[in-house]
């Protein structure tokens, strides 16, 4: 059942690349407005909302049986014993958890009790600001109703800059995130994750008794995303502050440019793969460079000045 609603998948997000690099999408914003609708329908078919017809299911890609093994994998199918009655499951399962657990940009801030909050994570969908408005866009992260939370629509925003600097106008590259704001999460009695409570025993200076002291503090979770440190008046950043924003605006990067149009293959694992292929090629490539050049100078036989005028010759 898993794998039918899975084939299709990929078919739509090769729909969106083709609608996002059209020549005439000049403008940065209508640049990637133009094809969100494709993801639209990817939340329907993730979430069983919409059973895809056979000729949707146009995208054959070589290694199919490959992904589809993986995806057999990931989803821990397993066969229904006889004795007992199995209940099919709707739509994919855990999506978006195990795109999460795959991407380390994303699994470096899980912690374990992000993931029963995160296995009820629906969709990540993308709303960029109006042509008129200042350069932003929004994730929003679309949560089904469970006992974690009351708003079921948490969501992050990033301010862009989009043209050059006057003072330095060379040195723009394109847009880039300038700012992000995240918002509050109305968390259900007992079950803040980013909040911890510890205990601790104090000795009273005067009367030398011995007493305990609740005290909440802050606790590792990923969704202390939704509340990145405020940006003083000044700009100054400690070293703390400077590090979480930097790793913040890489996932703003990160989410809409990759995560989200390749979904599908970040869930199988197949791009991960690719990535890792193409860094250990050239970590071998270099590798191989060190180990010539490491010879050459192990070399009793070697001399440098040969190379030097070679070198002059050459120029």
């Amino acid at each position: 059942v898993i794998d039918s609603t899975v084939s299709p998948l990929p078919s739509w997000e090769v729909k969106w690349w083709n609608l996002t690099f059209q020549p005439s999408n000049y403008r940065i914003v209508e640049y990637f407005r133009l094809p969100l609708f494709l993801f639209d329908k990817q939340f329907e078919i993730i979430n069983a909302i919409y059973e895809p017809m056979e000729e949707e299911c146009e995208w054959k890609p070589d290694e199919e049986d490959k992904i589809l093994e993986q995806l057999k994998e990931k989803a821990k199918i397993e066969e229904e014993k006889k004795d007992e009655e199995k209940e099919e499951p709707i739509g994919i399962p855990e999506f978006w958890l195990t795109i999460f657990k795959n991407v380390d940009l994303l699994s470096d801030m899980l912690q374990e009790h992000d993931e029963p909050i995160l296995k009820h994570l629906k969709y990540i969908k993308m709303k960029f600001s109006d042509a008129d408005q200042p350069m932003s866009f929004v994730l929003e992260f679309h949560f089904e109703p469970s006992e974690y939370f009351t708003n079921e629509v948490p969501t992050k925003t990033y301010r862009m800059r989009s043209e050059p600097d006057d003072s330095d106008p060379f040195s723009f590259d394109g847009p880039e995130i300038m700012g992000c704001t995240g918002c509050q999460i109305d968390w259900k009695k007992g079950k803040n994750v980013t909040l911890r409570t510890i205990k601790k025993k104090q000795k009273h200076k005067g009367r030398g008794t011995v007493c305990t002291v609740t005290k909440t503090v802050s606790n590792d979770s990923c969704f202390n995303f939704f509340a990145p440190p405020e940006v003083p008046e000044s700009g100054d950043l400690d070293d703390d502050a400077e590090a979480i924003h930097a790793a913040d605006f890489e996932i703003g990067h990160f989410l809409p440019e990759r995560i989200i149009p390749r979904s599908v293959l970040y869930f199988t694992g197949e791009v991960i793969e690719d990535d890792d292929d193409d860094y250990d090629d050239e970590g071998k490539q270099a590798d191989e460079e060190g180990e010539k050049e490491g010879d050459e100078e192990n070399n009793p036989d070697y001399e440098p000045k040969k190379d030097q005028n070679l070198a002059e010759c050459k120029q």
